[in-house]
């Protein structure tokens, strides 16, 4: 609670600094619920401070205000997407900036009963018109987006052997990440979209009957499958506290059949489902031992780049990230995620 304070302090220094209306309001600090940024409430204005702790996308502070505020600007055409109130800059206060973005009164989503309400958040998201190539900057836009996610899965791989894996858990994600070169290798690719790339359902707030994403921080133009299947997997439903929920292959062949009855060129989407499933897992499952391996470092000075230190979160937090990490790394919970990618693809 100290570092909260201490946050909530900084917090209206910069706000003073930056001349802000909202500069003399109550300033209460949610609970501690991710390893990427603090939120701040700033009471009676219906705003929410978004501080981040690290750049995900490992980019310099200002660069990171700027990509994370294109993501919610983009998707929050879709009307699922919190509104964009403004910018805190970095500075001796925040060495990291701040976001004003709406916040979202609601509740927690619940799986299965609110798993439709999520896809059809994702299915807003991904209708919203492609933007002229020279439009989509700053977000990433890969020409070939398989490639970079090949590419991310497998720098993230070159900590499993520090992650100190059990044999049987390593042989299978080598297994994928194989099958998945060979689809890389492929020339057919699936259409292209803005997705938010960090779609599990912790991320997302329901309101009046409506799902709301609430956390964009790496949105991107590549293939929506991944968004799917980042909400449905068994490394996504069960993150979270609040939304855990272990999906039968049933609920998320319901969710597929509801998003590709949604979704332009859902035609186009269906035989994509199962192999870009298998792609975001990997990316998360790869992830998990990245996280194991930096989490036990000191945190970085300064405002810039990527920093997974246990050291700036709390210590319960911590504590849930490494219980669930172990499961996603255990022989049993890699089973079974392959074994429901077997069952969706039968």
């Amino acid at each position: 609670m100290d570092r909260l304070n201490d946050l909530a302090g900084a917090l209206r220094t910069a706000l003073r600094s930056a001349g802000s209306p909202w500069a003399d309001v109550p300033i209460e600090p949610l609970p501690d619920a991710g390893l990427a940024h603090a939120h701040l409430r700033l009471a009676g204005t219906g705003v929410l401070a978004r501080v981040p702790k690290q750049s995900q996308m490992d980019l310099p502070a200002q660069a990171n205000l700027a990509y994370q505020a294109a993501c919610f600007e983009r998707a929050s055409a879709s009307g699922h997407a919190p509104r964009l109130h403004g910018l805190l800059p970095p500075g001796p206060a925040l060495l990291r900036g701040a976001l004003l973005v709406e916040e979202i009164v609601g509740r927690p989503a619940r799986l299965p009963q609110d798993l439709g309400l999520i896809v059809d958040a994702l299915a807003a998201i991904h209708a919203l018109p492609l933007p002229a190539p020279p439009q989509r900057a700053p977000l990433l836009d890969p020409p070939d987006p398989l490639a970079l996610l090949q590419g991310e899965i497998e720098a993230q791989a070159a900590h499993l052997d520090a992650a100190g894996l059990e044999p049987r858990s390593r042989a299978a994600i080598d297994r994928q990440r194989a099958a998945f070169a060979d689809k890389c290798r492929a020339p057919a690719r699936p259409p292209k979209r803005l997705i938010a790339f960090d779609a599990h359902p912790g991320n997302f707030i329901v309101r009046d009957g409506r799902a709301v994403l609430v956390d964009l921080e790496k949105a991107r133009y590549s293939h929506p499958p991944l968004d799917l299947a980042h909400a449905t997997l068994y490394t996504s439903t069960t993150w979270d506290r609040a939304s855990y929920a272990v999906l039968s292959v049933n609920d998320v062949a319901a969710a597929q059949a509801r998003w590709l009855a949604q979704v332009p060129d859902g035609a186009a989407f269906e035989p994509w489902l199962v192999p870009l499933r298998a792609a975001m897992w990997l990316w998360s499952v790869t992830w998990c031992a990245k996280w194991r391996v930096l989490s036990g470092q000191a945190a970085r000075a300064g405002g810039d780049g990527e920093d997974w230190s246990g050291q700036r979160s709390d210590a319960g937090l911590i504590a849930h990230v490494r219980e669930r990490v172990d499961d996603y790394l255990s022989p049993e919970g890699i089973g079974r995620v392959i074994d429901g990618l077997g069952g969706l693809a039968g």
